[in-house]
């Protein structure tokens, strides 16, 4: 009985028990499969033996797929090597180990896995409990990185950051605070911010200190002293509390900033200035060209009070007739801006010319105009040109040479008659220089300006020889008549030369004929007397003296013979022109003189043109004129030679008679002065001869010129008119 009740309570306690277990087991596989942690028993080939449903959520599998695996297929990014030390790890320890892994799913996500690994100590299996914490290692990689960027900020801002504590004692600072404050980092330690403001602003540093107290955040300005004793104003944030109780000051230096402030402030003073006492009118207007903003020039221009002027539109006070109205208007449209001058009308009826330049959205959108009243200036500029005009006029038309020319003697301007006088073209003349060019040219022995540049002005007389011809120029020299700036003026007065030395020619014939005159009446009846005479005496002398009487005779006949000249210049002569040929007046005239000419072994050789035509001549004038020439040239040649006389046309208008010697020439000097009275090359001349010939053949209307050359001969040619008739 006993034994059978202890069977019944055993099997009722072992059913108990039964129950229980089942119980925990219940709790346990509920506990299994409910936690968060992936639970997995694994063989010791690391395959999957049992696995809950967070490690099927953790592989991304099913549990029957996921027990066909093994742990090895998801950890394929380790190297054999490394593989192989994993398993070891894992299967080697036999307390309860933790480690980190990273696998690989099938679809290639890879995930951080923390696990904690337990052996059964009566199996071959091993429980491995898995926590997925990719999260959390992106979170670490975050902060790491956000905590190193952080860093590289701190230390790499522009502004400077320093954190401090309640005292005001520096804690850490980045290198622009080390650089804009001139410390050094082993230096913080010792510093505080009351070391950097000097003591009349240590009441801002307090008053910062109770701001902070009431509020987390301060802005600011504060001044600093570097130890340098520089000065600096730097813009302040300070947060307090960041953490531990510190305190974090962004800092920013404005001291370059606040003086351009100050700078530009000033400039705006400046600017205000100059708008509101400006002597040109300034114009704002808006976009529909409504005048906003004036100044009180503008209200002056336009004659009309400030605040009328400014309830009008700039258009208003255009005057449309202005030619170049549209012009202006297209072209502002198009550029924004424009400098131009318009023609304005004046409440008050008035034109006025008004020189102005103005801008689109030159201010806050707005039109910008400025304007200057260029009335006087036009009418001015009008005189000026009118003036301009008359001087241009003048100075073209003047008479003598005008030439400005600069320190250089660069020549700025002349006028038409410089061209002229010195045969320059007029076109090439500006771009000529005076000296080089024009002055250098004179003849040597002129006058000389070589010391002009040392006088401030000059006068004289130059002598050129331009295209054969002399010209005697008078000028006048002024310098600086502007800066840069030099006159000259220059007269050709080679005919007033020539006009004066005929006249003076002309008072010495005169005197010549009235001592003529009065020297043949009172020597004519003397020398008839003597004559008459001598012929006497030398009939009733018995001894020879007809050497003598002959010298007589011949003098008194040369005295008579100058006489006759005498008379040629003392009164007109009855002169009746014919036509005649001049080749026979020549021939009789060389007949004439042939004995002479044989006397002194001179051949005299004639040359003429066939059918010549007739001259109109005085024939007895004419053959005086030729043995006048024709003795000179007979006289020139003491040891015999040839005289040439040639005659032919000229042209339809002239004859040209040509008388050539071979004597000694006559100087350059000389051949200026033939033709004057009692002027002669010869040793015994008188000069009445060449004279009475120049005044026959002026009064022939023909010229006479001379050529020579010294130890060759001299050629007279005398150009007569052919169908001259008086």
């Amino acid at each position: 009985m006993r034994q059978a009740i202890s069977e019944n309570e055993i099997n009722r306690q072992l059913r108990l028990e039964n129950e229980r277990l089942l119980r925990e087991l219940e709790n346990q596989q509920l506990i299994f499969e409910c936690t968060l942690d992936a639970i997995m028993i694994l063989d010791e080939k690391m395959n999957f033996m049992s696995v809950n449903s967070a490690a099927c959520k953790m592989f991304q599998l099913r549990e029957e797929k996921l027990k066909t695996r093994s742990l090895k297929e998801f950890l394929s990014l380790f190297p054999e090597d490394g593989l192989k030390k994993v398993e070891n790890h894992i299967k080697e320890k036999k307390e309860c180990c933790s480690d980190e892994l990273l696998i690989r799913l099938d679809n290639g996500q890879l995930k951080f896995i923390e696990y904690a690994v337990r052996k059964n100590d009566f199996s071959t299996s091993f429980l491995i409990i898995m926590r997925d914490i990719s999260e959390t290692k992106k979170l670490e990689r975050e902060n790491a990185i956000n905590e190193r960027t952080l860093k590289d900020l701190f230390h790499q801002a522009v502004d400077c950051i320093v954190i401090f504590d309640l005292k005001g004692r520096l804690i850490e600072v980045n290198r622009s605070f080390l650089v804009n404050f001139e410390v050094q980092e082993e230096e913080l330690q010792e510093l505080v911010l009351a070391d950097f403001v000097k003591k009349e602003h240590k009441s801002e540093l307090l008053s910062l200190w109770d701001r902070l107290n009431e509020h987390s955040k301060v802005h600011g300005e504060l001044p600093i002293v570097l130890k340098s004793g520089k000065k600096k104003i730097f813009e302040y944030t300070i947060t307090s509390n960041i953490f531990s109780g510190l305190y974090m000051a962004i800092m920013r230096d404005v001291t370059d900033k606040r003086l351009i402030e100050r700078k530009l402030y000033k400039s705006e003073e400046r600017f205000r200035e100059i708008y509101e006492n400006a002597v040109d009118a300034i114009m704002i207007m808006d976009k529909r060209g409504r005048i906003i903003q004036a100044n009180n020039s503008a209200s002056r221009t336009f004659e009309i009070p400030l605040e009328k002027l400014i309830e009008s539109k700039f258009t208003d006070f255009i005057a449309k007739k202005d030619e170049n109205y549209e012009r202006v208007k297209m072209e502002y449209r198009k550029k924004g801006s424009i400098r131009s001058e318009l023609l304005f009308y004046m409440p008050n009826g008035e034109y006025k010319s008004l020189e102005f330049t103005a801008k689109f959205d030159a201010v806050e959108g707005h039109h910008l105009a400025i304007l200057r009243n260029v009335s006087d200036r036009k009418k001015m500029e009008q005189d000026l040109r009118k003036s301009e005009e008359k001087f241009r006029k003048v100075f073209n038309a003047s008479m003598h040479a005008i030439i400005l020319f600069d320190n250089d003697y660069n020549i700025l301007d002349a006028n038409p008659i410089a061209g002229e006088i010195f045969n320059i073209p007029y076109d090439k003349i500006s771009s000529s220089n005076l000296f080089e060019d024009i002055i250098h040219k004179r003849e040597k022995g002129s006058s000389s300006l070589d010391n002009f540049e040392e006088l401030d002005k000059a006068a004289g007389e130059l002598v050129f020889k331009l295209e054969g011809r002399e010209k005697i120029i008078e000028f006048c020299l002024k310098r600086n008549i502007t800066e840069n700036m030099n006159l000259a003026t220059f007269r050709d007065i080679t005919e007033r030369k020539q006009l004066k030395e005929q006249l003076r020619k002309s008072d010495t014939l005169h005197v010549v004929g009235e001592l003529a005159a009065g020297i043949a009446h009172e020597i004519r009846n003397p020398m008839t007397s003597l004559k008459g005479f001598i012929q006497l005496l030398e009939a009733s002398v018995k001894e020879d003296f007809s050497t003598y009487f002959g010298i007589i005779t011949s003098e008194l006949n040369r005295i008579e013979s100058i006489i006759t000249e005498f008379l040629v210049l003392a009164k007109p002569q009855a002169t009746k022109f014919l036509q005649k040929d001049i080749c026979e007046i020549m021939k009789n005239t060389i007949d004439l003189l042939n004995a002479q000419a044989n006397l002194l072994n001179v051949r005299l050789d004639l040359y003429y043109d066939n059918n010549l035509p007739a001259i109109y001549c005085e024939p007895n004038q004419l053959k005086q004129v030729f043995i006048n020439i024709l003795k000179n040239a007979i006289e020139v040649m003491p040891k015999g030679g040839n005289v040439t006389i040639d005659i032919k046309k000229k042209n339809s208008e002239e004859i040209i008679v040509s008388i050539a010697d071979e004597g000694f020439g006559i100087p350059a000097d000389k051949l200026k002065r033939l033709g004057e009275p009692f002027y002669t090359t010869k040793e015994r001349g008188t000069g009445l001869g060449l004279m009475v010939s120049y005044k026959i053949i002026e009064e022939h209307f023909g010229k006479i010129k001379v050529e020579s050359v010294e130890g060759e001969g001299t050629i007279f040619h005398l150009i007569l008119p052919i169908n001259k008739h008086l």
